[in-house]
């Protein structure tokens, strides 16, 4: 199975063209996973275009969002379960706040976002993954969204480019 996985598209309703690097791989998606602040629902609608979409709310999501998307969810996709959640909150890092969001499940992968910093890492025996963002790179030099292909395996790969275009 492959899942798109992005987070922090910061999309107006004025401004919902995505990037086409990661158009090119939605179209061969079987899953796309959001980790919120989606800022309108419109960036739903355009993913749902491609495939079954995922996801949870951020911080900057309004009432319509909130109403739509929980603050967290666990998947089970062939057998290993994924944990979704958008990383805000107070005190701690962002890593962190992800983690303890899921302390009381046993998760084999962590998807967040919030900190637009793309990485992947295990910590203990669970994957952390944060896609960054297609969108929205702040002060990095890229873009980025993450590819995890889930069977017997786990693969992950974040994708890194330059042009939003």
């Amino acid at each position: 199975m492959k899942i798109i996985v992005t987070a922090d598209t910061h999309m107006t309703d004025n401004n919902n063209l995505l990037p086409s690097r990661f158009v090119k791989e939605l179209k061969n998606a079987d899953l796309i996973i959001h980790a919120g602040d989606w800022k309108t629902m419109d960036v739903y609608h355009t993913l749902a275009k491609y495939s079954e979409v995922i996801g949870v709310y951020g911080n900057i999501d309004n009432e319509e969002i909130k109403d739509q998307f929980s603050t967290r969810e666990i998947l089970n996709v062939h057998g290993h379960k994924i944990g979704i959640v958008h990383g805000h909150g107070e005190k701690k890092t962002t890593e962190k706040r992800a983690l303890e969001a899921f302390d009381d499940n046993d998760v084999d992968v962590i998807i967040f976002g919030h900190s637009h910093i793309p990485m992947m890492r295990y910590f203990n025996k669970t994957l952390l993954f944060n896609p960054g963002s297609p969108t929205y790179k702040r002060k990095l030099p890229y873009y980025s969204f993450g590819i995890l292909e889930i069977d017997e395996e786990i693969r992950g790969e974040i994708i890194f480019f330059s042009e939003k275009s």
